[in-house]
């Protein structure tokens, strides 16, 4: 945590990413099994890389998963699960990744057109709400940002809930989305890469920089 913001790098691929992205006092390590997502890694690399990984919360990020998958996921020993989905889809499919893992270690991601806000069947299925910027072709992983305001509405009016900010943040803009969202959890992607999947050291430090230095502001 970096000043009371909790910070979730995704899009890991590697030991020494994950290593680094540690040492730099990140929260949580995303990695996304999602095969159309250009950091995707399948299930058998991230096992053989397990147990080298820092002691941080690992989140394992997907798509619509079936039982089956989720199951895997779930003995792979992850300790969150994000789950991208259609914002219409039936709230009887949803709960039945929030029965497989449980309410407080779910993390959904509706995919929220403009106008939808996450539907209120949704609420009581989870613990966590990541909000990402909208893309009709998409499921997250845009590098372009999202609507601050109504993540900010959402997490004001849903306080029980935590709220996790994704969507085309980097160093310089992470300032103004702390200020425009009054996100507690942020997630970063794209926005600390050099390639897709390869993160960019000198990028994720002047993010971590930009969050303290945001915070330092705000409080003085």
């Amino acid at each position: 945590m970096i000043d009371g913001i909790r910070i979730k790098v995704c899009g890991l691929t590697s030991l020494v990413d994950a290593e680094f992205a540690d040492r730099c006092g990140v929260d949580c390590l995303g990695f996304i099994f999602f095969p159309k997502s250009p950091r995707y890694i399948a299930l058998e690399t991230y096992r053989a890389m397990a147990k080298r990984l820092p002691e941080r919360r690992r989140v394992a990020v997907s798509v619509e998963p079936t039982a089956a998958e989720l199951a895997e996921f779930n003995a792979a020993g992850f300790d969150f699960f994000q789950i991208h989905f259609r914002h219409d889809l039936p709230a009887a499919q949803v709960a039945t990744w929030s029965e497989a893992v449980g309410v407080d270690r779910l993390w959904l991601a509706p995919k929220l057109p403009p106008e939808a806000d996450v539907p209120a069947a949704l609420l009581p299925l989870a613990k966590n709400f990541l909000l990402d910027t909208f893309h009709a072709d998409k499921f997250g992983g845009t590098g372009s940002t999202g609507d601050w305001a109504k993540f900010s509405r959402h997490q004001s009016g849903h306080a029980d809930k935590t709220w996790i900010l994704s969507g085309g943040l980097n160093p310089g803009n992470i300032g103004g989305a702390l200020r425009a969202s009054g996100a507690r959890f942020v997630d970063v992607n794209s926005g600390v890469e050099s390639a897709h999947g390869v993160k960019d050291q000198e990028k994720l430090k002047q993010f971590v920089l930009a969050v303290h230095q945001a915070r330092t502001a705000t409080s003085a």
